[in-house]
């Protein structure tokens, strides 16, 4: 096998054998091409047969990309028999062989944590406790004592407070349902086999022969179960590949525990360390400064990325009078540098600590006519309530649309059962009407019992009057109207898991009724997607099918992977990297997040900042708003801490030293107007 491609510590981590390895791999220090090129060297150099061989990571995708990059490094026939899985995919497989030593029957059911949900629902109303946050903590609780390897019977003996009180009977009775079930859930996928290990040294003994060498990737995303799992495995043998990076764990809200890495040097006392510190990805400015703002965590092993890549252009730190300003500027600064540096849409990256945040950024590309797409989150288009409003406004102007009415005659809920619609269906499709258009008729109303019928008749007339109100003028009020006479707010609060949430979701309706008002006031400086508008319509009704396209294309879109900006949270960007880099809100209780300030949780929300400035190949911005809008009402910000624990010979902050912000988004809008000046030009 050539290595010569590979620098000196690349090649050190490959063909290392005889001891664990940990292979600290910063960001864009090539781990991947490591792992997989280690595979094919244990196969064809330390004649380990692919069989014996296990991978484990995190996520499909990473053990998708895992696989189709060994099939490129090794032949078909060499690598036959390897395995390559998340780690709940490795755990399952274990269970289905060694279902009966499990204590489970072959076909067994896996539950998600909806399913888990509601038998906990269940459960629980036995006690009389039917609060959504309550059961939501128990269901929490639950997972975290599986994720630390705790069974009923322990997390009994440990329980002293009321509420772990609760969750512990809840679990005693949650694991007798799954066993009566023949089921197991999520978490059970790691903590099964662990049990199944601990209580059986045969069966151990079994799958230690069986793996002879163990590779783990994104070690510092581990819970307790999985480092105990590996552990078992491999801690006689020392036959381990352990690759990891201390600063980019973010996952301690789901029971990740970077301190694995720290403890593995107690467990595997002849524990190789090799430093991946040469980054392939980042200019000089960007490293050394996610150096000196990472810093300001402790480390047990130091490191420090480094680049040939060249120093590269200063840092921006860009702030903007409000939250609506910060999103323009970002959307125009991506159509300027596109027209005048030749980039393409999808070399840009917004990102940001939470899904909320995307929200206006996402009307702004719209308004400015810029392809995107969107992970890490709900799409505001796609969101339930949004989704619920779209569909009441597509049927106030075409009744006819049978897909808008399913959706939202039960919405807020009106008792109109499957059976009465089963029985308005079959009556439309005979008469080859849409459904709403025989509400009224004699001929459905002698099919159903008076008591369906009164139901049906009230949902008609209430949306009979919307439309009356709608097209005879009263545009907006009749929207708002039709909101407050369904008391949409008060079913928002009965459907959400807590009243904050709530909050959001109504947030994000006003958001909707925000931009169909402003549609309806139109734009001088937007360029018509018509060149004549529809005669017809109503002013409303334009303006409707105005979002309900948007809406529409958005949908078509979704699985297009063309020239699109990427919007993403910060957790969902791990692992992506892109020549030009947003990141946005970066404000005290955004980012760092307030509950990490009240938790004192500030290093985790340091390394996503960490991993939100690595992601950058060539160009990075940073952005904050001065005043924020929250439910309706600006609230003054300040700037993140982490601004000032960045290098200020790296950074250029916008405000201090030039133009006025308003100068700066009139340049914005010329530019703007330039493109579609240009872009006009070239359709002539």
């Amino acid at each position: 096998m050539d290595l010569n491609r590979f620098n000196p510590r690349q090649r050190e981590a490959i063909t290392h054998v005889g001891s664990p390895l940990l292979v600290l791999a910063g960001a864009g220090s090539g781990k991947t091409s490591v792992i997989t090129h280690k595979i094919a060297w244990l196969i064809q150099e330390a004649g380990i047969p692919a069989r014996h061989i296990t991978a484990v990571t995190f996520t499909n995708k990473a053990s998708r990309e895992m696989r189709e990059r060994i099939g490129k490094v090794a032949p078909k026939d060499q690598i036959r028999g390897l395995t390559v899985s998340t780690f709940h995919t490795f755990g399952l497989n274990l269970l289905r062989r060694e279902a009966a030593l499990a204590g489970l029957k072959s076909g067994f059911s896996i539950l998600d944590a909806e399913d888990a949900k509601s038998v906990l629902v269940d459960l629980l109303k036995r006690e009389s406790i039917e609060d959504r946050e309550a059961i939501s903590s128990v269901q929490n609780t639950i997972s975290n004592w599986k994720n630390d390897g705790l069974s009923p019977e322990k997390a009994q003996t440990q329980a002293s407070d009321p509420q772990s009180v609760l969750a512990a009977s809840a679990y005693v009775e949650y694991d007798r349902y799954l066993k009566a079930c023949n089921a197991v859930d999520f978490d059970d996928l790691i903590l099964r086999p662990v049990e199944l290990f601990r209580s059986k040294p045969d069966l151990l003994s079994k799958w230690q022969a069986k793996i002879r060498y163990l590779l783990v990737d994104e070690y510092q995303d581990t819970n307790g179960i999985q480092y105990e799992l590996v552990k078992l495995l491999t801690q006689i043998s020392g036959a381990l590949t352990i690759v990891g990076d201390d600063d980019q764990s973010i996952y301690a809200w789901r029971g990740a525990r970077p301190e694995n890495l720290n403890e593995l040097s107690v467990d595997f006392p002849t524990l190789k360390v090799i430093k991946l510190e040469q980054n392939y990805r980042s200019t000089r400015i960007i490293l050394e400064t996610a150096n000196a703002l990472i810093a300001n965590n402790p480390h047990i092993f130091e490191k420090t990325l480094w680049s040939d890549k060249g120093f590269g252009d200063r840092i921006e730190i860009l702030p903007a009078k409000t939250d609506e300003d910060e999103a323009e500027r970002i959307a125009s600064m991506i159509l300027e540098r596109r027209l005048n540096q030749k980039k393409q849409f999808s070399d840009f990256a917004v990102l940001y600590r939470s899904n909320h945040q995307a929200r206006i950024l996402e009307f702004k590309l719209q308004h400015f006519k810029i392809p995107y797409k969107l992970s890490g989150g709900t799409s505001f288009f796609a969101r339930s309530e949004i989704r619920d409003l779209m569909s009441y406004l597509r049927l106030l102007i075409n009744p006819d649309d049978d897909n808008a009415l399913l959706r939202i005659i039960n919405v807020p809920r009106r008792r109109i059962g499957p059976t009465t619609l089963e029985v308005l269906g079959r009556y439309a499709h005979e008469r080859h009407q849409p459904m709403y258009a025989c509400i009224p008729e004699m001929g459905l109303t002698s099919r159903l019992d008076p008591e369906a019928s009164r139901r049906l008749a009230q949902f008609y007339e209430l949306i009979e009057t919307s439309r009356r109100d709608l097209l005879v003028g009263k545009g907006m009020q009749a929207i708002d109207e039709l909101l407050e006479g369904i008391n949409y707010r008060g079913w928002l609060s009965d459907q959400s898991s807590s009243e904050p949430m709530a909050e959001r979701r109504w947030g994000n309706v006003m958001q909707l009724l925000e931009a169909l008002r402003k549609d309806l006031k139109g734009d001088p400086n937007e360029v018509s997607d018509d060149e004549e508008a529809d005669s017809d319509d109503t002013a409303i009704e334009a303006a409707i099918r105005k979002l309900v396209l948007r809406d529409i294309l958005e949908r078509e879109e979704e699985e297009d992977d063309s020239d699109r900006v990427q919007l993403a949270t910060l957790h969902a960007a791990k692992g992506l990297e892109f020549p030009d880099v947003f990141l946005m809100g970066v404000e005290e209780e955004l980012l760092p997040h307030k509950n990490s300030v009240e938790a004192d949780t500030i290093e985790e929300e340091r390394r996503l900042m960490y991993v939100g400035i690595t992601r950058a190949k060539q160009n990075l911005t940073v952005t904050y708003a001065k005043r924020r809008k929250q439910f309706g009402e600006f609230t003054e910000t300040t700037p993140s801490r982490f601004l000032d624990e960045l290098p200020e010979e790296h950074i250029h902050w916008h405000g201090k030293d030039e133009l006025d912000p308003e100068i700066a988004r009139q340049k914005g809008q010329d530019t703007l107007s330039a493109l579609h000046a240009m872009l006009k030009g070239e359709s002539a």
